[in-house]
């Protein structure tokens, strides 16, 4: 097997840097990813608008840069992260450009390929007066009783992040209505970048990264005079990969989300690689019975997948090597603990365990882990520890783990979501072994598949 590093059912762009996903939207019932896009390198640099479409979600056309910043203009500095709206029928981008921050406008043909930028831009031009901001960015727009609101990304100064709440009729005069949520510089960090809001189940939903933590939060609560009031907090993803989400509501009426993987290794190796950053899996969302965030993969992921590997079910203790191996692959088990103190898995494994990837959970302490500190012995490989807490109220565990070269996406029944970013140097690193430390663990259910490419041979 030949070693590459380079997900082959991810999303990422041929070549170079990427970051943000920006303007999800299914039109006309096409599915567009825009996204942060430095077409000269694999560092960031000069933000232009990538695009790319799909008809399910999965398999991926590349298309022209949408958005590239026009010298002398607003974005002159960056074409910076922002949404995409239906205006009556006209496909509009509301986006942020930089030095200084400000929110500007761009509109389309039908085919959403060529975007001509409004000749009013920008059309916010600067952050509330009185506001000593640490950030004015990344807006979300969406229409509600006839009405466009706005949430930008923001902070005040020493106080904390901030979601600025705007109004308008026309997307070109907005007014500001405040802050909708303000939080506190030790929890959440100076500046809050990225935010989405939208009803989900009956509640409103917030997402937002805040700086300089490198994680995606989300609230959900409920909206009142203008003000959000959150009741439950939590995090979309617990390896510290994963940010910058966004979440938009299809045809269908499903919640979906993309967040922004960023690599676990150097700028030097980034750069020697000549790509970076890659496109989760996209996320359908919804609520639990407790009201909290729950998480799965789109069902058409599934349709990627190749060959059926069951795995036989029953009691084990130690450590049980499993026939299959591969570097694409899904793998979905049902695991109850029978007196073991942790279960779980190791992959992308070397036959000596010399490059391995450890995904446990610890039964005492309720939590999952990810342990990639192993997984390879690369010069400028930045391997983790990852934790997440979570109850197993049934007793069963179950662990979606979708395995794509250099990137591991965990699913844990639905609530919990790690994501790991991997680079083994040995060709041999593709062994899967289950492990049950400390006692006896039961099998209930195993499958495995092998996944296909999202490219056709033309992309």
């Amino acid at each position: 097997m030949e070693l590459c590093h380079r997900p082959q059912y991810h999303f990422l762009p041929v070549a170079n840097w990427m970051n943000d996903p920006n303007g999800l939207i299914q039109w006309e019932g096409v599915y567009h990813l825009f996204y942060q896009y430095n077409p000269t390198g694999a560092g960031f640099g000069s933000m232009h608008w990538g695009h790319a479409s799909s008809r399910d979600l999965v398999h991926w056309r590349h298309l022209p840069i949408a958005l590239a910043p026009t010298p002398e203009g607003p974005d002159k500095d960056g074409a910076w992260s922002g949404c995409a709206i239906n205006n009556e029928g006209v496909p509009t981008i509301v986006y942020t450009g930089v030095r200084p921050q400000v929110q500007c406008l761009a509109t389309s043909d039908d085919e959403l390929i060529v975007w001509t930028k409004d000749p009013g831009n920008p059309v916010i031009a600067g952050p509330p007066a009185g506001l000593d901001a640490t950030g004015f960015r990344d807006p979300c727009v969406w229409k509600e009783g006839g009405l466009w609101y706005m949430v930008l990304g923001s902070g005040a100064r020493d106080v904390g992040g901030m979601i600025l709440l705007y109004r308008s009729d026309d997307l070109h005069q907005w007014d500001h209505l405040g802050p909708l949520l303000e939080g506190r510089i030790d929890e959440t960090g100076h500046n809050w970048e990225c935010p989405n809001y939208l009803t989900l189940d009956g509640r409103r939903l917030l997402i937002f990264s805040p700086e300089p933590f490198r994680q995606a939060h989300y609230y959900v609560g409920d909206q009142r005079d203008l003000r959000f009031l959150p009741k439950i907090h939590g995090l979309l993803d617990h390896g510290g990969l994963y940010y910058a989400p966004q979440a938009f509501v299809d045809e269908a009426g499903r919640r979906i989300c993309f967040g922004w993987l960023l690599e676990g290794r150097t700028p030097e190796a980034m750069a020697a690689a000549g790509w970076a950053g890659v496109q989760s899996l996209p996320r359908e969302l919804s609520l639990g019975p407790d009201g909290g965030l729950l998480q799965r993969p789109v069902p058409e992921v599934e349709t990627l997948r190749g060959t059926h590997h069951p795995v036989a079910g029953g009691v084990w203790t130690g450590k049980r090597k499993l026939d299959i191996v591969g570097n694409a692959l899904e793998i979905d088990l049902g695991i109850a603990p029978q007196g073991a103190a942790e279960v779980g898995l190791e992959l992308l494994a070397t036959p000596d365990g010399e490059e391995r990837t450890t995904i446990l959970y610890d039964v005492e302490r309720g939590v999952l882990v990810m342990d990639t500190r192993g997984a390879s012995l690369a010069d400028g490989f930045l391997g983790r520890l990852s934790e997440a807490p979570l109850a197993l109220e049934t007793g069963l565990l179950r662990l979606r783990v979708f395995i794509d070269r250099s990137v591991i996406e965990v699913f844990a029944n639905d609530q919990i979501c790690i994501t790991g970013r991997v680079y083994p140097t040995r060709v041999d690193a593709t062994n899967l072994v289950l492990v049950s430390n400390g006692g006896a663990v039961v099998l209930h259910s195993g499958d495995i598949w092998t996944m296909a490419s999202i490219w056709s041979s033309r992309d």
